[in-house]
């Protein structure tokens, strides 16, 4: 699994400790930006994450920013990309799990370093369950991105 990984300034302290998890857990991943804590735009990264993922040179991506919400609203606009922004554990797992969520946002100033490695845990290691209303659902959110975003 190949991870994509950015945040803005305010979730850059967030991503630090997601990248060094990956890097103690051997997970393979990039990292997109931004490279320190001066001011940036959150769409720019939450974009560079969102197409590396929805073009397939990336599995699934990760995301940090002072709340997750402007990074969530931004990846969502790309083609392809779900992106799920999740403040516990549950929610990271059905989000891959019913959803096929393949872009987990956080937000730095709403969650731990603790609790957020614990939901990149539970992200990573879910899977979409596929078939019956899972797949049908998924499939109803793609046909509203092909009617709108073309």
């Amino acid at each position: 699994m190949r991870l994509a990984v950015a945040s803005d300034h305010g979730g850059f302290r967030l991503k630090a400790e997601i990248i060094s998890y990956f890097k103690e857990q051997g997970i393979e991943f990039e990292d997109l930006g931004t490279y320190s804590e001066e001011s940036v735009d959150y769409p720019d990264y939450a974009l560079a994450v969102a197409e590396a993922v929805a073009s397939g040179k990336f599995d699934l991506g990760v995301v940090c920013c002072g709340t997750g919400i402007g990074v969530s609203i931004s990846a969502n606009k790309v083609p392809g990309i779900r992106a799920a922004l999740c403040h516990d554990t549950f929610s990271a797992r059905m989000a891959r799990e019913h959803n096929d969520a393949n872009v987990l946002t956080l937000g730095q100033r709403v969650v731990g370093p603790g609790l957020a490695l614990e939901i990149v845990r539970a992200f990573l290691e879910a899977g979409f369950q596929g078939g019956g209303r899972h797949s049908r659902r998924v499939d109803k959110i793609c046909g509203i991105e092909k009617k709108y975003c073309r």
